[in-house]
C-alpha cells in the first residue's frame, strides 16, 4: 500500500427530507385536522481518528464521501427517519483544510477523536405546524434543506517526538533499524528511503519515544531537487532533530558543507524547523575513513559550539549513549503543543450514539512505509 500524505476529497452531507401535506380523515370524526409529519434530517460526514491507520491512500480510491438523506414525512404525524451518518476513519495527525482558503477545520491528533466536517440538511416541517385558528387547513409544508457540500484537503503530519534528517545515504534508516524494531529498507545508494518510516525506542519502564526517518535532503531541495521538501511537513510536530552526517566521504570538507546545506533547506522550507534543537551525530564509525577524519571533524564542530556524537550502527558503538541522550532531551523538551483548531467541536466519544452527538464544525474513505515498530 502506497504512502499518501495529502489528498483532496468532496464531502457531501445528506439532504433533509421534505415535510408532508396531509389531513386526518377518520370515520365518525366530524372534523379532521392537518397531520403532516416532518422530514428527517440529513446525515453528517464525520471523521474519526483510527490509530491503526498510517496513510491517506484509501481516499485516492474513494475521494467522494456522501451521507444518507433524510426520509420524507408522512401522514398521521409520522416523521421521516434521519439520514445515516458517513463515518470516515483517518490516521492520527490528520489536518483538515477547506480547499481554496486558509481555513483549518480540524487537527485530529488522538485516536478516538471525531469531528463533523459537513452537516446534514434540516428536514422540512409538515403542514401540522402551520395550522392556526384562522387557517385551519394549510396546504403546504417546508422542503428539506440541502446538506453541506465542501471540497476538503486532508494533510497527514506524522506524530513523532524526534526527526532524523541528513543527506541521502547518511545512515538514517540504518540508525533507525539499530535502535528500534522498525525494519526500513537499507541499501548502499542514495534515496533508498522514499517515504517516512517510524520507529519506537523505549527507555526505562515507561518512556516511549517515536522517531521519524525522513527521506534525505540535498542542496536545492526546496526548489524540487532530489525528492524535494514535501516530506518535511512531518517534522513540524517533533520536538528534537537528530542531524546525521557521514564522515567517510573522500572530501574532508564535505561533512560540514552537507550539514550547512541541510540546515539551509530546513530554513528555506520553514524557519521554525531550523530553530528546533538538534543533536549532531557522525555515523559509520566502524569505517577506517570515518575514524581518521573524526578528530578534525570534532574540532570543526567544537568551534561552532556544537558537540559531535559518534556512533556505529554496525558495531553498536555509542548507540546506548545516544539513545539515553535522546530520551533525556525529549523528556526535558516535552512534546510540541498541538493546536486543536476544531476547538470544542472536536471530541473523543467514539461510542456516543448519533442522537446524542454534539454538533461539530460547519463545512461542506484510508491505511506503507509509516509503520511504527512496537505500535
Amino acid at each position: 500500500m502506497k504512502f499518501v500524505d495529502e489528498v483532496e476529497i468532496t464531502a457531501q452531507a445528506g439532504d433533509g427530507g421534505r415535510g408532508c401535506v396531509s389531513f386526518l380523515r377518520e370515520k365518525h370524526r366530524r372534523r379532521g385536522h392537518p397531520d403532516g409529519g416532518d422530514g428527517g434530517d440529513g446525515g453528517d460526514i464525520v471523521l474519526l481518528v483510527d490509530g491503526s491507520l498510517t496513510t491517506l491512500f484509501d481516499f485516492k480510491l474513494q475521494p467522494h464521501l456522501k451521507a444518507g438523506r433524510g426520509r420524507h414525512g408522512q401522514g398521521k404525524s409520522r416523521d421521516g427517519a434521519r439520514g445515516e451518518d458517513r463515518l470516515v476513519r483517518v490516521p492520527a495527525g490528520t489536518l483538515v483544510w477547506v480547499v481554496g482558503s486558509d481555513e483549518l477545520v480540524a487537527d485530529l491528533t488522538q485516536p478516538g477523536m471525531r469531528v463533523v466536517v459537513a452537516h446534514g440538511g434540516r428536514g422540512g416541517r409538515g403542514n401540522r405546524h402551520f395550522a392556526t385558528p384562522s387557517r385551519q387547513a394549510p396546504r403546504w409544508a417546508e422542503p428539506g434543506r440541502l446538506g453541506e457540500q465542501l471540497r476538503l484537503r486532508l494533510e497527514l503530519r506524522i506524530l513523532a517526538d524526534v526527526g532524523l534528517v541528513g543527506m541521502p545515504n547518511a545512515g538514517k534508516s540504518t540508525l533507525l533499524a539499530a535502535v528500534s524494531a522498525a525494519r526500513p529498507r537499507v541499501a548502499p545508494y542514495p534515496f533508498t528511503t522514499l517515504a517516512p518510516n517510524l520507529g519506537v525506542i523505549y527507555h526505562g519502564d515507561e518512556q516511549r519515544v517515536v522517531l521519524a526517518d525522513i527521506p534525505g535532503l540535498i542542496e536545492g531541495a526546496h526548489r524540487g531537487a532530489g525528492l524535494g521538501v514535501r516530506f518535511l511537513r512531518h517534522l513540524s510536530r517533533t520536538s528534537l532533530l537528530i542531524h546525521l552526517i557521514d564522515p567517510s566521504t573522500d572530501d574532508d570538507g564535505a561533512p560540514e558543507r552537507n550539514f550547512n546545506a541541510v540546515n539551509a533547506e530546513l530554513a528555506s522550507y520553514n524557519a521554525a524547523l531550523a530553530t528546533k534543537p538538534q543533536v549532531v551525530v557522525a555515523t559509520k564509525l566502524d569505517l577506517a575513513e570515518s575514524r581518521r577524519r573524526l578528530p578534525a571533524l570534532r574540532d570543526a564542530f567544537a568551534k561552532r559550539g556544537t558537540t559531535l556524537h559518534c556512533v556505529s550502527a554496525l558495531s553498536r558503538e555509542g548507540l546506548d549513549g545516544l539513545v539515553s541522550l535522546i530520551c533525556t532531551m525529549v523528556a526535558e523538551l516535552g512534546r510540541e503543543p498541538v493546536d486543536l483548531a476544531a476547538g470544542e467541536d472536536a471530541w473523543c466519544e467514539p461510542e456516543t450514539p448519533p442522537a446524542a452527538r454534539k454538533p461539530g464544525l460547519s463545512g461542506g474513505g484510508t491505511g506503507s512505509a509509516v509503520e511504527g515498530a512496537g505500535r
